[in-house]
Parts: structure tokens; sequence; C-alpha cells
């Protein structure tokens, strides 16, 4: 019986793993070369062929051709073979100096290169350019916006929020708690154009402003139902105010854990006191910096992005009469968010992000 299992085992260096292992998990480089990297690193770790074609949606062939050209070439082999057609008019170092331009330095007078800043500057044509930088995944127009925590309890509280996440406590209700404060109840100055057969919706660009109103919203990490508030401010009164909301809602028989954010009004004196008053409540607090690890976040964005970005708001009744719209059919269907991270991956990332930042001479 054929188990598919390949006749020359592949073994990797650690050279080898590591750049592989980055390969898949670029965001940046063609899905095609992403999934050859898994097929060598399955094929190292002893997975038969036939299963890698099933776990990684590949022809039985397919994967058969990319264990001999690695075999035989390493790395290099598992870039696409050049098809027949025009000689490359552009030289092997010409390439690697406009890669290493792009990735090395910046221009005299800008903050990145562009096409045509990059093509003047090498001599090369920005179409060539362009097709450089997309075959290495190269793209100076764009940045990643990050900020690591200076929490001195950092590693702890991670652990902590994490473990409360893939290790709900037995009668207990995790709550991810946040206020979204600010929410403007925008009104466009002409009406909206409605989306059509090959072109998008229109919107003005210029609206009138009705004030604001402040969403307070609890997560339920288990259930992924959802209870909110809009209050006009965001101090510590109306925080009180919907912390008696969630205990009224929550069965006197549940301990409480509230996840929240290191925010003033969160750490009010009153705030303290009554939570003191409440054995049942467990406080933890996110690492600052480190809004990401609170999943209200998560659905403050979804609720951003479907009922409120495009909105149009004749005022801020209309805007909290919308917002509570959306929730109510929310409720119908909750769903919680799939929590996978553990402790170990998201700490060993942001080492990894120290040691990249450390690099930089920063």
């Amino acid at each position: 019986m054929k188990t598919g299992r390949p006749k020359q085992q592949i073994v990797l260096s650690a050279e080898d793993r590591t750049e592989l292992t980055a390969f898949t998990r670029s965001q940046t480089l063609p899905s095609a070369l992403t999934r050859r990297a898994k097929v060598v690193l399955l094929s190292a770790d002893g997975m038969p062929n036939t299963q890698i074609a099933d776990k990684l949606d590949l022809s039985q062939p397919s994967v058969a051709l990319w264990r001999k050209r690695f075999l035989a070439h390493g790395i290099s082999g598992l870039y696409s073979e050049v098809r027949p057609g025009r000689p490359r008019s552009i030289a092997d170092e010409k390439v690697a100096r406009v890669v290493r331009k792009a990735l090395q330095s910046k221009p005299k007078g800008a903050t990145h290169w562009t096409l045509r800043s990059m093509a003047a500057e090498t001599k090369v044509s920005h179409q060539s350019i362009h097709r450089i930088w997309k075959a290495f995944g190269i793209q100076p127009h764009r940045t990643h916006h990050f900020k690591l925590s200076t929490d001195p309890f950092f590693v702890e509280k991670v652990r902590d929020i994490v473990g409360l996440y893939l290790h709900p406590p037995a009668n207990a209700m995790v709550l991810c708690v946040d206020e979204k404060s600010q929410i403007q109840a925008l009104d466009r100055t002409q009406p909206m154009l409605p989306m059509g057969l090959g072109y998008v919706e229109g919107v003005t660009h210029d609206y009138e402003r009705h004030g604001t109103t402040t969403l307070f919203a609890a997560l339920d990490i288990v259930s992924g139902d959802v209870m909110t508030s809009c209050k006009h401010r965001h101090r510590h009164q109306e925080y009180l105010q919907f912390l008696r909301q969630i205990d009224a809602n929550v069965p006197e028989a549940l301990d409480v854990h509230l996840v929240i954010d290191n925010y003033a009004t969160h750490k009010h004196e009153k705030v303290k006191r009554w939570l003191a008053a409440r054995p049942r409540y467990h406080v933890h607090f996110t690492p600052t910096y480190s809004s990401w690890l609170n999943q209200v976040e998560i659905w403050f964005n979804l609720i951003t992005q479907r009922a409120i970005r495009r909105g149009t708001f004749t005022s801020v009744k209309d805007l909290v009469s919308k917002i509570n719209e959306f929730v109510t059919q929310y409720k119908k269907h909750p769903s919680p968010f799939a929590w996978t991270a553990t402790a170990d991956s998201i700490l060993g990332k942001i080492e990894r992000l120290s040691q990249l930042i450390s690099g930089t001479g920063h």
C-alpha cells in the first residue's frame, strides 16, 4: 500500500528552517512562495506527500516537484523558473542594487523612495522598478504602526489575561470592558450616490457635526454576547453606572473577571471602593499601550466598520438609535472571537521586534 512518504528525506539546517518559517509568516511574499516553503517544512518534519497535498490543497505532483527543486537547489529552487520569452535586460547586480538601495537608504529630502525617484537614482525604468519591488515584496510607500509597552509587569499581565482567554475560570464570567469615546454624529451635506454596476457608493467629503456620544461595552469572551450603553460623557460616574448595569445582569452566583485598560476613569477612587465592596469582582489591567490585548477592541472595530464610519446621522439621538439597532441585531447571533495566541507566542513576537529595533540603533 502506498503511503506517499518521500523517498529522500529533507534535512534542514537551522538557518534554512528559520528562513523558510519567515516565508510562511510573511504578508508580502507571493502566496505561491509561502506555500512552497510550507511544503518543504512539512516534508522535513516527515509528513507524507499525500498528506501535504491534502493539507495545502495542492496536487501530489506539485508537492513532489517542489521537494525535488529544494533538494537540488535549496531555497533558491523554490522561486519560479524563468519562462520562455525575451531574456532579462537587467543584470542580477543591478537588481540587487535596486533592492539594497530600497531597503538600506532613503532619498535626500524625502521619507521614502517612489518608483520614479528610484528610477532616476538607479537609471532603471520605473516599470522595471515596479516589477523588482513586487517580486521581492518591497513596499516603501507603506508603514506598519506599533508601540512597545513600557509596563514593568508586561509579562505577568500578558500571561494573566491570555490565561483567562484560553482557560476561562469555572463559575465565572470573563468580560472585556472599555468605552469608545467621542463617536461623532456626522451628517453629510449632500445626498449619497447609490452603488451601481461598475462604481462604488459615493459620499461627499464634507459634513455637519451634531455632537458626540460614548459607547460603553462589555464583551463576554465565552458566548460572544455584548452589553452596551451610550452616554454623553466618559467620566468615572458614567463608568460606575455601566458597572452597575453589568452587576444587575450577571447572575449573583458567578464571579466577574473584568479585563480593562489603564484609563484614569477605571482607577478612580470611587470605582476602587465600589469594586472592593463586591468581592466577586476581579480586575485584570492590560499592559500600557496594549489595547490590542482587550477583545472588546475587536468588537469596537466591527461596529465602527459596519454601522458608524459610513453612517449618516442627523443628531446624537439618531446616532445612538442606530448603534442600538446594530447591537440588537448582533445579539441575535453572537459569536465569540477565536483567540489562539498563547502568552509564549506573544512574548516571542515582542522579543523579535525588540531585537529588530535594537539592530536599527534605536
